[in-house]
């Protein structure tokens, strides 16, 4: 009894020292064509990326919005639930690297033939009563890593989902200012249409009594009212887009849609400053590459679950328990059983079950590889989109604010040139007609150079999302479950390494 519990200690202690292979190429970093520098990047901007940006606007109407959606959005908190659940998936996975010990129990009763055909012996008692109680352990010796690479790959993705959950955050943050922005923009040219209207109707007025004392002509005065339509018409569309515009913050809010309060008004905002970071620091920053990184590591992980196969599986039973015929006897010593056993079962022709599923993991290893490399080509996109946008916005304002300044002088030029009879109302329509529009023009130009500065923060990413992650719902998971090892860079620019055992 003694040898044989040797034997099988040490069957067991080999098994753990063969343990430490794993079938199946590590990962490392694929190499990625970085540029220096980006061609529309600020000549002063500031080391602004780990700061809570959105503070630089100088509203605390707009600081609260954002704490409200960062701890009530629902996208987050779905987000937040689905890292709970891949975090879950790791400790099922990796279950099956441990015994796994279970117990059962039978009681039955049993009465036997007595026919001539088969006799029952006297000495025999019929009918019969067995009761068993056992307690069992199995445990599948993982030789060549494949529970452990399928662990590595349920490890990754449960990082991505983590990476899901803080872009979400990114996104929102960016989406409450920028929609917030908006809607002060909107405010600003629902105030210059009402002033404008105010303007036409104190016109119109004028113009009827000058018509009806025959001072000046139909034509005149039906050219104001069109002027007074014109703008009136504007005005429900505007109040429109600021409805819609409420309705979108409210849902950001984790509200039913109603009205979002006001700060400073869009002239009151200050404006932040501009980020410094080199596209290298893109690939740490932004949460979506960190997330395609993990699902390459995840994809990189399942072909060697999948090779694994192709070598036997060893597993290790034992029972120990009670078995008698009556149930006072049950826990005595002469009931005692026991029994441990060894498996092996492997595989000669699968009819390509096996290779299948390599090719499979393969094919799924590149595809993650390329969509890797798509989102940091997509993320350097983003940086250079949001600083040329930038850019251009700032001097088309500082264009159109001298344009409005224009044309302010020149309907009021011609204004006093129609009242002293110099020229005729037409001149004035003119000048009027331009004004309008260019004074909209530049309230939402205006906006858009605030929200283009939101589209910077949101394309670099940055230490900023922890500050704001630490306002919004925390998964209930095991974070000691998702610790994994830093990427290592492969010296030759390759996704993974040739399969090696460690």
């Amino acid at each position: 009894m003694m040898v044989e519990l040797r034997r099988a200690a040490l069957a067991v202690a080999l098994a753990v020292a063969l343990g430490g292979c794993m079938i199946g190429p590590d990962y490392f970093r694929p190499k990625v064509d970085t540029p220096a520098s980006f061609r529309y990047e600020e000549k002063e901007a500031r080391n602004l990326a780990d700061t809570e940006w959105w503070k630089q606007f100088g509203d605390p109407v707009l600081d609260g919005l954002i704490a409200e959606a960062l701890a009530n959005n629902k996208s987050v908190q779905i987000a937040a639930a689905n890292v709970q659940a891949a975090t879950a998936i790791i400790t099922q996975t990796r279950s099956g690297l441990f015994p796994q010990v279970g117990y059962s129990g039978t009681a039955g009763r049993q009465r036997l033939s007595e026919s001539n055909a088969t006799p029952v012996p006297s000495t025999v008692p019929n009918p019969q009563d067995a009761y068993q109680a056992l307690l069992g352990a199995s445990w599948e010796l993982d030789l060549w890593g494949r529970i452990r690479r399928l662990t590595e790959s349920a490890r990754a993705s449960a990082l991505a989902t983590e990476e899901a959950r803080r872009g979400a955050i990114l996104s929102l943050v960016a989406s409450v200012a920028t929609s917030y922005l908006q809607l002060r923009s909107l405010d600003y040219q629902l105030e210059i249409a009402k002033r404008t209207l105010d303007t036409y109707a104190e016109s119109v007025r004028l113009f009827e009594l000058q018509f009806k004392y025959g001072q000046i002509s139909l034509l005149t005065l039906e050219q104001a009212k069109s002027q007074y339509e014109s703008a009136l018409a504007a005005i429900p569309q505007i109040e429109r887009n600021i409805a819609l515009t409420e309705s979108a913050i409210s849902i950001l809010l984790g509200r039913n849609p109603g009205p979002v309060a006001r700060g400073k008004t869009l002239a009151e905002l200050k404006f932040p400053g501009v980020p410094a970071g080199l596209p290298s620091q893109l690939l740490e920053r932004r949460p979506d590459i960190a997330q395609a990184e993990q699902q390459l590591i995840a994809a990189n992980a399942q072909i060697g679950a999948a090779k694994a196969q192709y070598f036997p599986t060893i597993s290790l039973t034992g029972v120990l328990g009670t078995a008698s015929g009556q149930l006072s006897n049950l826990f005595s010593g002469p009931a005692k059983v026991w029994s441990y056993a060894g498996a092996f079962t492997g595989p000669i022709f699968t009819g390509g079950l096996v290779s299948g599923q390599v090719a499979q993991a393969e094919a799924g290893q590149q595809a993650a590889l390329a969509n890797y490399q798509a989102a940091i080509q997509s993320a350097f996109a983003d940086v250079e989109n949001s600083l040329v946008t930038r850019q251009t916005l700032v001097r088309q304002v500082d264009a159109e604010v001298r344009r409005v300044r224009a044309l302010s002088e020149y309907a009021r030029l011609a204004k006093l040139q129609y009242d002293g009879g110099f020229t005729d109302y037409l001149t004035v329509l003119n000048a009027q007609q331009q004004l309008f529009p260019a004074e909209l023009s530049y309230a939402q130009n205006l906006g858009q150079s605030y929200s283009a500065i939101v589209g910077i923060y949101r394309s670099m990413g940055g230490g900023w999302v922890d500050k704001a992650d630490a306002l919004a719902p925390q998964p209930a998971a095991d974070s000691s479950l998702m610790a994994a090892p830093i990427p290592r860079h492969d010296p030759a620019g390759g996704a993974a390494a040739p399969d090696a055992t460690r």
